[in-house]
């Protein structure tokens, strides 16, 4: 019985064929349990992740492996005929390809995953370009295999490759504007001249960065508008990031009135150092209070001092600094001036004038006063 033939193969053959399968199925469920009971273990008592990602990815490619192996060693030991082996020695290099290009994608993708996962503890605001960089390893890793097993197939690739190259730019024509803003938003995850939150200037545009997205930022104005803008267009700007700055830099133009004396002007300049003592978010370096200019109608002080980054409100701080400066000027008595403008006269010249005017006025009284009595 055993030598009586089946579709060109006896019955004998067509069972060693079968047994190598079922060996190769037994063998890929005793390594599968072994990994789960044994390696898994062994491999999550270790600090490193990336031996765990190693054998969890592993498994299903190298079972594959194994049963397409034995598949492969089944088919060959069966007489088929000269025309099929070829085909089947192809389709099992493909295969293996495929195979081999399935757990590198697996692996990749993996990894970058736990990569996520530890910027998400981190709070890392580069977790939302991390899905773009799995999507694109992934899709390269999966090109390259398959190229790869089309070649291992006698396909021409380059014929190929040619194609795919023209189609390639007609989409890269249609969707410029979309590639750039793509470009732009890996820019700025990549560079981060700003983060979600800071205040930010450029252009004509001064507010809060909502969010970075890989298309497009939303910015709140000072309006508290949302404004939509392309990155592209983000990149090729001159940003200001105003919530980089370590200091804020506040700079105050004083005018005294022109009777302030030397020595008031020298108890003015010292109020104005005291100031980092008097509140505490001005900041006690680089400050400097220097009489400056003589101006058309008052003498200008230059006050420049700096408010902490800690400080809570830079607007109520530079209020506090103003009122502060306003109070012990008026308790020391020195004046602020206001534009105004005096004129000179020389009494001699205005009483001689005066005089004419007035002997003018005479004449015409007495011009009148003759023609009332000539009539």
């Amino acid at each position: 019985m055993l030598e009586k033939e089946f579709y060109g193969n006896t019955f004998e053959t067509w069972l060693i064929s079968l047994a190598i399968i079922i060996i190769a199925v037994i063998i890929c469920k005793l390594i599968s349990l072994l990994n789960k009971r044994v390696i898994r273990k062994i491999t999550a008592r270790t600090n490193n992740k990336y031996d765990d990602i190693l054998f969890q990815t592993l498994e299903s490619p190298f079972l594959f492996g194994i049963m397409l192996f034995a598949i492969w060693i089944a088919i060959s030991n069966l007489s088929l005929g000269d025309g099929a082996k070829p085909v089947i020695t192809k389709a099992y290099h493909i295969l293996a390809v495929l195979n081999a290009t399935w757990f590198l994608s697996k692996f990749a993708g993996a990894i970058i995953e736990e990569q996520e996962r530890k910027n998400r503890e981190k709070h890392n605001e580069n977790n939302k370009l991390i899905p773009i960089v799995k999507r694109a390893v992934v899709s390269l890793i999966w090109i390259i295999g398959i190229v790869t097993a089309l070649n291992n197939a006698g396909v021409n690739v380059a014929t190929l490759l040619g194609t795919l190259g023209i189609g390639g730019i007609a989409f890269a024509l249609a969707a410029q504007d979309t590639i750039k803003n793509m470009i732009g938003g890996m820019t700025l995850f990549s560079d981060r001249p700003f983060r979600i939150g800071d205040r930010i200037k450029f252009d004509s545009i001064d507010g809060n960065v909502e969010d970075i997205g890989l298309r497009s930022t939303r910015i709140r104005t000072l309006d508290k508008r949302i404004i939509t803008i392309p990155n592209y267009k983000i990149v090729d700007a001159a940003i200001e990031n105003i919530t980089g700055e370590p200091r804020r830099r506040v700079v105050v133009k004083l005018s005294l009135t022109y009777s302030t004396t030397p020595g008031k002007m020298k108890e003015a300049l010292d109020i104005l150092k005291l100031m980092p003592k008097i509140i505490k978010e001005v900041d006690t370096k680089d400050i400097a209070a220097d009489f400056t200019d003589f101006g058309d109608s008052a003498l200008v002080i230059t006050y420049i001092y700096f408010i902490k980054k800690s400080s809570p409100n830079i607007v109520s701080t530079t209020s506090q600094v103003n009122t502060e400066i306003l109070t012990r000027f008026n308790n020391a008595g020195i004046e602020f001036a206001f534009p105004s403008q005096t004129i000179y006269f020389d009494k001699k010249s205005f009483n001689l004038n005066a005089g004419t005017k007035a002997g003018d006025e005479d004449a015409n009284d007495r011009v009148y006063k003759e023609d009332n009595d000539t009539k």
